[in-house]
Order: structure tokens, then sequence, then C-alpha cells
């Protein structure tokens, strides 16, 4: 009886545990996608850094920091593409998950 008890549980558990793993892909993709976001924002300040050195007018120094802020703005759009995918992903996975488990419930497919 207890056996049963256990197994009933464990698989009425099931959609919540699946739904926990969905986010839990999501957040992870999303951390490493911002860290990545982040090394390239550095890499480009660093960039800009050391290119201000060579500027010699002031003409130089404002291409230089219109490249910048076209680098970042190019990264940041890529980041943002990246996390929407992500997060579509994370969503669609939860609209089947619900959808699995309401038809289960009900008895329909």
């Amino acid at each position: 009886m207890f056996q049963d008890m256990t197994k009933q549980f464990n698989e009425s558990m099931a959609p919540f545990r699946e739904l926990v793993n969905i986010q839990t892909k999501m957040l992870e993709e999303l951390t490493r996608q911002q860290m990545e976001c982040t090394k390239a924002c550095l890499e480009a300040t660093m960039q800009q850094s050391s290119e201000l050195q060579k500027c010699k007018t002031p003409n130089d120094l404002i291409e230089l920091q219109q490249a910048y802020a076209k680098e970042l703005e190019t990264t940041l759009k890529a980041a943002n593409e990246q996390n929407m995918k992500a997060l579509t992903a994370a969503q669609q996975a939860i609209q089947q998950l619900t959808q699995n488990s309401l038809e289960a419930f009900t008895g329909k497919k």
C-alpha cells in the first residue's frame, strides 16, 4: 500500500519536476548568455581604451566612440535575440507540458 502511494505520488509530481527542469535549463542558458555578453562588452571597452591612446585629432576620437557604440549595440542586440530564443523555447516547453498534463488529467488526447 505504501509503495502504491509512493508510486502514485511520484507520478503525480512528474510534471512539476519537468517544469523545474525546464526553468533550470532556461536560467542556465540565460546566465551563460549574460556572461558572454558581459565578457564581450568588457573586451570592447578594453579595446576602446587601448585605441584611445592612438587618437591624434578630435575626429579620431569621434570615430572611435562611434565604432565603440556600434560594437556595443551589435553585442547587446545579439544577446537580446539569444535571450528571447531561450525564453521562447522555455515557454513552448511549459505550454506543451501543461497541455500534456491537462490531457492526462481529463483523459483526452
